[in-house]
């Protein structure tokens, strides 16, 4: 249950996403209280599935080291991704299935880039600067590209929308965030 729609466009990123919680298993959905985008200086978050793996994201990254990587890329894939695998096992949010680390998903923003973490810890950034997680995304990524006309958050909004109108685990009120 989810959208997170993530757009990088003149350097900045900008994540929203909705408000729905519930449960896979008897299809019941309501609006949580608890936002799932959210500033963590100097990243911006969209994450989706489980609410400890934000938690643990929002108020856990107090002690990350700062860049001193020679490319964003190497910072985040040797240092952000290996803090929040530690974060994630002290946390008790991941999993060992079959001898593989399994963590979650979520949109960070960082440096004006947009970079998705997969359930494997793997760190993409795409050339386009477009990028959704959860159930909406399919629906969120076609409206984000027929929506390029429109100013970034009130893109984000209507794809939003869009993923809400399909999907029936997607549900307003939507948050959107920019980088500061």
């Amino acid at each position: 249950m989810t959208c997170i729609i993530g757009l990088a466009e003149n350097n900045k990123v900008y994540i929203g996403g909705d408000s729905a919680s519930g449960s896979d298993s008897d299809w019941t959905v309501r609006a949580t209280t608890i936002e799932k985008v959210f500033l963590c200086p100097p990243f911006l978050m969209g994450c989706s599935a489980s609410f400890r793996m934000m938690q643990l994201l929002h108020y856990g990254l107090k002690d990350l080291p700062e860049q001193t990587c020679s490319s964003d890329m190497e910072y985040m894939v040797n240092i952000f991704v290996e803090y929040v695998r530690q974060l994630f096992s002290e946390g008790g949010f991941s999993k060992i299935d079959n001898n593989e680390e399994i963590g979650g998903e979520f949109l960070v923003g960082y440096r004006n880039q947009l970079y998705l973490i997969g359930p494997d810890f793997q760190v993409n950034s795409n050339k386009d600067g477009l990028d959704a997680i959860g159930c909406g995304a399919d629906f969120a990524l076609g409206a984000m590209k027929a929506s390029s006309h429109l100013p970034p958050q009130k893109r984000i909004l209507r794809s939003l929308e869009i993923a809400a109108y399909f999907s029936g685990g997607v549900l307003p009120p939507f948050i959107i965030k920019e980088e500061i």
